[in-house]
């Protein structure tokens, strides 16, 4: 049976009592002038006649658009409604509520102005030719919500089209908070990440993301497991982004199932759903650590976790450590805009996550191998960290 459709407004046309529509009524953001309109002359510069003076000077000069347009300090959050967190394929229009929250996000945290884009489009190319014909507008690309393994292909294409940062952040946020809440949890216990072995559940966007970015932070070894299975090169069903995976990761050249994976791992990240059954985590090395991060439902229920692991992480702002990809994002795209960065690369990734656990690094505890979102150290640190990454890479032009 179908589930019920609840009509948000009753017979009078008002909201009902849930506080959730009542804030999204006409939506959650706004466009606001930064220069006034007040009067003829404040007309004649803001747009005709003044505004021509300012066009062909920039058709002269296009490097000129930055100091005189929004470019440079605007992102695109691009989405086409696959894959929204928790509600799967909703399509464009029903995205729009999660693409304006990640907006008003980009504006509380990063102090970035962000354009939500819904498209009504789902071929990889239609996709791409789009993005790419309105980049002119924008400083970057924020990627939204879009189902794998189409994300890395949209990606892949645009960052060889496009000449401004385009990030997927259900890829890499994930990712670059993952390894700070790593970091951190290893420094805590005094570990190495060099002597660890993880195990990641999901090989979906974070997943593939989070192994890239343990393997190039220098992870010990690190073993993927989709719904079949641990992602190995003697397996035969596996895409091409999995096949490329089966290339870098499982050193110890596991095969067989999640279970199989866990026995003696000292790190497991949840980035799948599911449940893992606390036999298996039982069989987990000891003071180990376990990122569960699926929500609403963590993939290993904290208090479970807890018996096993002298540290727990998840997705859920409820319990301590939250994995929120929200601590990463605003500053990643404020540092590269910042210096006019050509992309965002792997190094500048690194760079946010180090400085991400910096934040906290003489706070250290349990219960505190990241920090909170509100805390107003964070921004400011990856932003100044991703900067100066671009610049010792090569790709700032400012």
């Amino acid at each position: 049976m179908a589930a019920e459709i609840v009509n948000p407004k009753d017979g009078l046309g008002e909201d009902v009592i849930d506080p959730a529509f009542a804030l999204h009524r006409g939506g959650k953001m706004a466009v606001q002038a930064t220069v006034p309109v007040r009067d003829a002359d404040d007309l004649s510069l803001a747009y005709t006649p003044g505004v021509a003076k300012v066009c062909s000077a920039i058709a002269e000069q296009p490097e000129l658009v930055h100091d005189y347009t929004w470019k440079s300090q605007v992102v695109a959050v691009v989405t086409d409604g696959s894959a929204v967190l928790g509600l799967g394929d909703i399509g464009p229009e029903a995205s729009l509520p999660v693409m304006e929250g990640k907006a008003i996000l980009f504006k509380q945290f990063g102090g970035v102005d962000a354009v939500p884009v819904a498209l009504d489009c789902r071929e990889v190319g239609e996709i791409v030719d789009t993005v790419a014909r309105m980049a002119p507008s924008f400083g970057g690309v924020n990627l939204e919500d879009i189902s794998a393994p189409r994300c890395f292909e949209i990606e892949d294409r645009l960052k060889e089209r496009l000449d401004i940062p385009v990030f997927h952040d259900d890829q890499h946020g994930t990712a670059i908070v993952t390894l700070a809440a790593l970091r951190n949890a290893a420094v805590l216990r005094r570990r190495a990440l060099g002597e660890l072995r993880a195990v990641i559940s999901g090989a979906g966007a974070a997943g593939v993301a989070i192994a890239r970015i343990l393997t190039e932070a220098g992870i010990g070894d690190v073993t993927v497991c989709d719904s079949k299975g641990i992602v190995s090169p003697d397996r035969t069903d596996l895409n091409p982004v999995k096949q490329d995976l089966a290339g870098f990761t499982n050193k110890a050249k596991l095969s067989g199932s999640l279970e199989t994976a866990l026995a003696g791992a000292d790190v497991f990240i949840g980035v799948s759903g599911g449940t893992v059954p606390e036999s298996a985590v039982a069989t987990m090395a000891p003071e180990g650590f376990i990122f569960a991060m699926a929500n609403p439902n963590p993939e290993i229920h904290p208090d479970v976790a807890r018996r096993y692991a002298s540290v727990v992480a998840t997705g859920r702002s409820d319990y301590p450590n939250q994995i929120n990809n929200v601590l990463a994002f605003p500053g990643v795209f404020a540092g590269a805009l910042q210096v006019r960065a050509s992309e965002i690369t792997e190094g500048m990734k690194i760079a946010a996550a180090e400085a991400l656990a910096a934040v906290v690094a003489e706070e250290l505890s349990a219960d505190r191998v990241i920090p909170s979102p509100f805390d107003e150290r964070v921004a400011p640190a990856v932003t100044a960290a991703v900067a100066a990454a671009a610049r010792a890479e090569g790709v700032a032009r400012a």
